[in-house]
């Protein structure tokens, strides 16, 4: 298993060098640039040359290809265009925001994803089967962006039940240490700052996580089919194997390979994905501000933020490749 870990490692240098390759020619290739999205487009030519010279974008691609993989290796991200901060200094003021948020969605996914599928795929051909495919059909078909002004007109605006943006109410006095708003309620003892930040949550997290949990409904259904109608469940079966020991070590502990594998790829697509969720909802986390950055060119938070998500998926599929050996033993020897 070591082996096997410390292999993926090794093929995740070549794998991050060329993605700097592709992205630093990509966001060069947007239309525009810093120097327009900054002055505007009524700029002189003079102003936008002093702008291009200020940052480096005069020179020749390749050379700044080089200036920046060489500050990249010794911890340097450059400076954000938009604010003047290390772009470190920006990711880690807003990436708390979006895991918790990405948790919460995950949360809801699983909670609700897994044994909604389990329980349809126990009623096949049921009524209750078929109403499950039917709205994990929805919950796919549905963007997120809709999904999320409905919510937020409905339950926000109209009814008044859960705040409208942002992550805490600005006018608790909240400590926050770690800035993952919940944890930082729960260590410091201020209750009331925890449930305000859950609160927060809530619209955010069901929006974002609605297509990862129809996903999720739809492998566990279809993975539990397969399972139970294999030859050693029915010998259990044949043997007086009780019920729930055949659904715990037999059904759903076989089932799960698949299911984990369809939990991991999504929550990597939540924290990358959560560009339109955090923009609705006014959610300050690395979405919005990716967001504000595409439109302003902001090309040190383009390169150094999509690097960062890039690194944490491929570190969050090494980590559901490991954990088949832990569900699995067979995987183990293989």
């Amino acid at each position: 298993m070591l082996r096997t870990i410390g292999r993926r490692l090794l093929l995740l240098i070549p794998t991050l060098l060329g993605l700097t390759i592709l992205l630093f020619f990509w966001v060069r290739a947007l239309p525009g640039g810093p120097a327009v999205a900054l002055l505007g487009e009524k700029a002189t030519p003079e102003e936008v040359a002093r702008i291009n010279e200020l940052y480096g974008f005069d020179r020749p691609l390749y050379e700044q290809y080089v200036t920046w993989l060489s500050r990249l290796l010794q911890g340097d991200f450059g400076n954000s265009i938009q604010t003047g901060r290390p772009v470190l200094e920006e990711f880690a003021r807003r990436f708390p925001a979006t895991v918790e948020l990405s948790i919460a969605a995950m949360i809801i996914a699983v909670g609700i994803g897994v044994p909604l599928g389990y329980w349809a795929a126990r009623r096949h051909n049921t009524w209750g089967d078929h109403t499950a495919v039917t709205l994990s059909l929805v919950g796919i078909t549905i963007p997120v962006f809709f999904l999320a002004f409905i919510l937020k007109y409905v339950f926000a605006v109209q009814l008044g039940w859960l705040p409208s943006d942002g992550r805490q109410n600005p006018r608790i006095d909240a400590t926050h240490y770690t800035n993952f708003y919940v944890l930082d309620g729960l260590m410091t003892g201020e209750f009331d700052a925890a449930w305000d930040a859950i609160v927060h949550l809530i619209l955010p997290a069901i929006a974002l996580g609605t297509i990862p949990l129809a996903i999720i409904v739809r492998i566990t259904r279809a993975s539990v089919l397969e399972v139970q109608n294999a030859d050693y469940v029915r010998t259990g079966m044949a043997k007086g194997i009780s019920t729930g020991t055949l659904r715990n070590r037999f059904i759903m502990r076989n089932s799960l390979l698949p299911v984990i594998t369809t939990i991991g790829l999504q929550t990597g697509l939540l924290i990358s994905g959560a560009v339109l969720t955090e923009t609705v909802f006014a959610f300050p986390g690395i979405g919005a501000f990716l967001a504000r950055a595409i439109f302003t060119r902001d090309f040190p938070v383009l390169q150094g933020f999509i690097l960062f998500i890039a690194v944490l998926y491929a570190l969050i599929n090494l980590l559901v490749d490991v954990s088949y050996g832990i569900i699995d033993p067979r995987v183990r020897v293989q």
